[in-house]
């Protein structure tokens, strides 16, 4: 009697190689821009195999999406919800790790900023980010330097320090040939702005 056939598992190398080759299409194009058969040729397979591994685009670029938006928020929580810094050191240290972050992947913030403003309830349900700000120790130390100032306010502010050149360089820093050097610069000054403002009265 012969056996019953298996069915084939899942090749881990065959399904990296698509994440890799979608992370590279989807960041370069976008979701809207981007179809299936530009990741199946990036990966260098057939487009059969591809929706073998992955059954739709939209299911793939989730995937993707929540692993870049992670990357980029990940700097964030374990230390704004840390209880042994200082309100100084965490202003300190998110921002020198915010802007390392983007000098190593300058793409990041565009590519996430704009996918959210497509479709931002994807994410906001998953993700949580503003019930995990509001009840961070970050806020919590802010609300007690500066009870007469919305701690939002601040935030806002450093991220937008932050994050606004990486996401403008393609227009203003587009040929600046100095421009990690000039970010590596900005660590300090952020820092400085940030604590002068809250100083402010």
């Amino acid at each position: 009697m012969s056996k019953p056939v298996q069915p084939k598992s899942k090749d881990t190398s065959t399904e990296e190689k698509i994440i890799e080759a979608a992370r590279k299409v989807f960041m370069q194009k976008g979701y809207a821009a981007t179809r299936t058969r530009d990741i199946a040729e990036e990966a260098g397979i057939n487009l059969a195999l591809l929706n073998y591994y992955f059954r739709s685009k939209e299911k793939l670029f989730e995937q993707i999406m929540l692993e870049k938006f992670r990357q980029l928020f990940s700097v964030i929580f374990p230390i704004v919800n840390d209880d042994a810094l200082t309100l100084d050191e965490k202003i300190e240290i998110l921002v020198e790790n915010y802007i390392s972050l983007l000098i190593e992947n300058p793409e990041l913030p565009l590519f996430v900023l704009s996918e959210i403003r497509v479709n931002p309830e994807r994410f906001k349900v998953r993700l949580q980010i503003p019930d995990l700000l509001r009840n961070s120790s970050l806020v919590r130390q802010m609300r007690e330097k500066r009870p007469d100032v919305e701690p939002v306010h601040f935030i806002t502010s450093l991220l937008g320090m932050t994050l606004f050149p990486f996401v403008a360089k393609p227009v203003l820093f587009s040929e600046y040939p100095g421009f990690n050097a000039l970010m590596q610069e900005r660590k300090a000054l952020i820092t400085g702005w940030i604590k002068a403002m809250m100083e402010m009265k």
